[in-house]
């Protein structure tokens, strides 16, 4: 694709629409509390007693982050059944300085972190908004391109992912609600380290790869000095057991061209496949199960996901595991092109970013929306 350089009259474009703007609500608040505390009252009646105090221990072992250091105001927590509001029309909102929300819609920022030395945030391997839209009975996974260009709030200009090293998930968040308008809820991190043994309590992960993707890890696994031959997976197409070491390379792999080269495209859609593939690989577990799961994982996340709220999730994780998984990425085809940045280098500039903001908003919300 041709590069070219971004129009002067684009900067005007990109229009600050940070966590500080109006938040609208397109649903009335009616029955939330109500909804809220019948969750509560359901899992204390599904794990009381001995199972209660286990399940407390359990979201202790998660790294909260306090509502000081939180990226934005969050709203209350979404995960709840559908219940009876009438729903609003926000298109107006698309295209000015409101953030846009859904109270049938969690949306929850997943970043992967590589390993970062104390004190400091690292980089953001991998950006995703998980979004459990009750309403539409599904899960929607959104990518963001790392080296999409975009105004970070205090900042300038510069590639997307920049923003996570200059300050972390708040200054990420605030940035992609900044350019793209839509209010994130709630975030997770978790880092390389983690992520393996993530993968690795779970009991490794069965995904289906090409040879080439086997190939890849095989290859990242040697030259790495993490096994002793080049050939530890065979290299033919088919459902393959990952190790969480062997995952975290499948997920970093942006395709194989003799160990370098690739396409960041294909490295997000391998991410957002391996998330799919954990989701589905879940799908039949138990509450006690999922409960264990909570436990074991824990200590391995920072959050600033609330325990009820994650009381709530882990409540309808038997509903949720039925919804079906859509998946999207920012920016969108036709909407981009290659921007050379004096500081930045290379990066995805986005063409038209009104229309790149609506259809992003079409994704999320449906109908809502109006084409």
């Amino acid at each position: 694709m041709a590069r070219s350089r971004i129009n002067p009259d684009n900067r005007d474009r990109y229009v600050d629409i940070s966590s500080g703007a109006q938040v609208v609500n397109v649903y009335k608040k009616k029955g939330r509390a109500r909804r809220v505390i019948a969750i509560v009252l359901a899992v204390l009646c599904m794990i009381s007693g001995g199972g209660l105090i286990y399940y407390y221990n359990a979201l202790d072992s998660l790294e909260f982050v306090s509502d000081e250091t939180a990226p934005t105001q969050p709203t209350t927590a979404k995960a709840t059944a559908a219940g009876d509001e009438e729903p609003g029309d926000f298109n107006t909102a698309v295209n000015n300085t409101d953030l846009l929300s859904d109270s049938k819609i969690l949306n929850v920022m997943l970043f992967g972190e590589d390993n970062h030395s104390k004190g400091s945030s690292g980089r953001s391997d991998s950006m995703i908004m998980a979004s459990i839209d009750n309403r539409s009975k599904s899960i929607k996974l959104t990518s963001f391109q790392r080296d999409t260009y975009v105004l970070i709030p205090g900042h300038g200009y510069g590639k997307i992912n920049s923003s996570y090293s200059l300050g972390g998930a708040a200054l990420s968040i605030r940035t992609i609600e900044a350019n793209f308008g839509i209010k994130i809820d709630r975030y997770a991190v978790v880092d390389f380290t983690s992520f393996k043994k993530i993968i690795d309590v779970l009991g490794g992960l069965e995904i289906e790869l090409d040879a080439d993707e086997v190939a890849y890890i095989n290859w990242q696994m040697y030259i790495n000095h993490q096994t002793k031959t080049a050939h530890l997976l065979d290299e033919k197409d088919g459902v393959i057991k990952l190790t969480g070491q062997q995952a975290l390379w499948y997920a970093r792999d942006r395709g194989y061209e003799g160990v370098q080269g690739g396409d960041d495209w294909d490295r997000t859609s391998r991410q957002r496949k391996l998330l799919e593939t954990v989701f589905d690989s879940v799908r039949s577990a138990s509450l006690p199960q999922l409960i264990q799961m909570v436990s074991d994982v824990g200590p391995l996340v920072k959050t600033n996901l609330k325990k009820d709220e994650i009381t709530g999730l882990v409540t309808h994780a038997t509903s949720y595991m039925k919804y079906k998984v859509k998946q999207y990425t920012i920016p969108q085809e036709g909407l981009w092109s290659y921007y050379d940045d004096p500081v930045a280098g290379s990066c995805i500039q986005i063409n038209d970013m009104e229309l790149c903001r609506k259809k992003f908003a079409k994704f999320i919300f449906g109908d809502l929306v109006k084409t």
